[in-house]
């Protein structure tokens, strides 16, 4: 038995910080709608930031009082043994709702770096007493990424070195505010720092500029997530995923149908990123289907191995020919700033010289190929173990929904033919290749030794 694509499927590259729409396309005509409101489905991430907002505007109204100087002393709260006042002690509690360095963790696609530009919107907010109107030119491009004094970093390569720490985001922290009263560094996929990266940026954490706010952004605060040295120095705020009814009623507000999009937010595991391309994207519908449908060929002696080859020759080649005309974009301006085929005295020692930058180029474009390529790799191994636990829960009769609904009588097939155990075995083997696609693995070889686990729980020879 086979089964066909389903009209939607997940989305192929990983999360990227794209606010609501209301926040990002049609701005100037969308109807504004305050901070407060955009974070109002999770009431602990709306008071936590609200609070800080409210603490950061009260420290820069101080009349002669430096912002750094007084977040500090909040920081220092309950040092002193000398009694307090309740107006001290409430003082000292505001301050504290405050910090220049924070860490916003959360599940793939909740919205981490969406809510850090809220963020920065309520404390760079020019309404009086707002902290987030949603309607000021500072709020708009705030949440757009295009504030002068929000800086959005987002990593494209397999891990964060030194150098890029250094360039992106100590560098730009070091600055001071262009027009706003703080200046907001965003920081995604914090977890891919390395050792050194991580130690380069602790300075600027311990001690940063005292107009600086700086975000990070990782899946959790599990040490083999994010560095604990950097841990211990930030503010920690857990952003959970988006409730599915609130998923489903974005997309529908985008155009999609109710169908549709109730199948999106729950075959992206809630993911509002992959849930948007899923409802807008035939090419990822189909490579999902192909995945989950990889559960089906197990079942025929060679023809796991024949479907995950095209699996992965197909996700080999997309991967490649998808980003070929930027890359080759970016090389061109590269070449025409080096003056690159140009004429004249000089020009030679001018074009040696700039050789080496387009090869450093080159390697730069080949490391986040490399990384596009695993990304998408691994959201297909999610999309095949969502199968497989769609399938114990069929078994078990658990009243629960399903991850692929639409392929409910595949689910159904597995959990008729496997034992519990198996569907265990299953995900376990899904979950050890995954980890395999970070070690430099050939993805055809592992893919094939998945194959071989799969056909050993499946219990066919």
């Amino acid at each position: 038995m086979s089964y066909t694509r389903a009209a939607t499927a997940t989305d192929d590259t990983p999360a990227t910080a794209t606010p609501a729409p209301s926040a990002t396309t049609g701005a100037d005509s969308a109807p504004s709608v305050t901070i407060a409101d955009r974070l109002r489905d999770h009431p602990r991430v709306q008071e936590t930031i609200m609070a800080a907002a409210r603490a950061a505007a009260r420290t820069r109204s101080r009349s002669g009082v430096d912002s750094g100087a007084v977040l500090a002393d909040g920081a220092a709260a309950g040092a002193s043994t000398q009694p307090q006042t309740q107006t001290q002690i409430e003082t000292r509690a505001q301050a504290h709702a405050m910090s220049h360095a924070w860490l916003f963790t959360g599940p793939p696609g909740a919205g981490r770096s969406t809510t850090a530009l809220n963020f920065a919107a309520a404390l760079l907010c020019e309404t009086s007493g707002a902290y987030g109107c949603g309607e000021c030119q500072a709020c708009r491009t705030a949440m757009t990424g295009k504030h002068t004094d929000v800086v959005h970093v987002v990593p494209q390569e397999l891990s964060i070195g030194v150098d890029f720490v250094r360039e992106k985001v100590v560098a730009s922290a070091a600055k001071r505010p262009t027009v706003g009263a703080w200046r907001v560094v965003i920081f995604e996929d914090a977890d891919r720092l390395t050792d050194g990266a991580a130690n380069a940026l602790l300075k600027t954490i311990e001690e940063p500029p005292a107009h600086t706010v700086i975000i990070l952004c990782a899946p959790s605060t599990d040490p083999e997530d994010f560095p604990q040295t950097l841990r211990s120095r930030c503010r920690h705020l857990y952003v959970p995923a988006l409730p599915v009814e609130t998923i489903v009623q974005m997309l529908v507000d985008e155009g999609a149908s109710e169908n549709h999009a109730r199948l999106a937010a729950h075959t992206s595991l809630r993911h509002v990123g992959r849930a948007r391309k899923l409802v807008n994207t035939p090419a990822i519908q189909q490579r999902r289907a192909q995945a989950i449908n990889l559960a089906e060929a197990i079942f025929h002696e060679s023809g796991g191995f024949q479907a995950v080859g095209q699996l992965v020759k197909a996700v080999e080649k997309e991967a490649k020919e998808s980003y070929a005309e930027a890359d080759e974009a970016e090389k061109e301006r590269l070449r025409n700033a080096l003056g690159m085929g140009a004429k004249g005295k000089g020009t030679q020692k001018s074009v040696s010289g700039g050789a080496g930058d387009l090869r450093e180029l080159e390697k730069q474009q080949k490391k986040r190929q490399t990384r596009r390529l695993r990304d998408v790799l691994d959201l297909a191994l999610v999309d095949l173990a969502g199968i497989y636990r769609d399938a114990l829960m069929v078994k078990l009769g658990a009243e629960v929904d399903l991850t692929h609904p639409d392929f409910q009588p595949l689910a159904s097939e597995l959990a008729e033919h496997l034992d519990e155990a198996g569907l265990v075995e299953c995900q376990d083997a899904i979950s050890h290749y995954r980890e395999l696609l970070g070690f430099n693995v050939s993805p055809q070889i592992a893919f094939d030794g998945l194959v071989g686990r799969l056909r050993c729980a499946y219990r066919v020879h």
